[in-house]
């Protein structure tokens, strides 16, 4: 059961890092302050570092990893164009990231207590992710 929770609850940390940097990467040509680009552009770096570390404990456990549900990234690409097309502005790519950065907390939330029995360094990981997440979402509270 360890294994098995493990390599689930990386795989879903894989599957929001894969989330958030799409994400990241779809507002960045729109950012004007330099600030917030800065902000982004090193969660961006953060979130790498941690994908490299999943991709070594997968390796690890054999496994791939999961790439993002295909209609949640649709969704959300859809969601960041038609905002963007209709107020291309640093507060709208805040609001953005907000509400990215909270359903990431939640459900990252929800899998570190579904998966409860994976190995400490998952849990680890699932939990600096979350971290990451949540202190995005206090950062851009200033571009609102």
């Amino acid at each position: 059961m360890i294994e098995a929770d493990t390599i689930r609850l990386l795989r879903e940390c894989d599957a929001g890092i894969q989330m958030g940097t799409a994400s990241i990467s779809d507002v960045l040509p729109h950012v004007q302050d330099g600030g917030l680009k800065h902000c982004l552009k090193t969660c961006e770096a953060e979130h790498e570092k941690l994908q490299t570390e999943i991709q070594g404990l997968l390796h690890r456990y054999h496994d791939d990893g999961k790439a993002p549900n295909a209609m949640a990234k649709s969704m959300s690409w859809m969601k960041t164009n038609m905002k963007l097309a209709v107020d291309e502005s640093d507060k709208t790519v805040a609001d953005l990231m907000t509400d990215g950065c909270n359903m990431g907390v939640k459900s990252l939330s929800r899998y570190l207590n579904q998966y409860e029995a994976a190995e400490e360094k998952a849990k680890d990981i699932a939990k600096r992710l979350i971290h990451l997440e949540a202190q995005l979402a206090v950062d851009m509270r200033g571009y609102l």
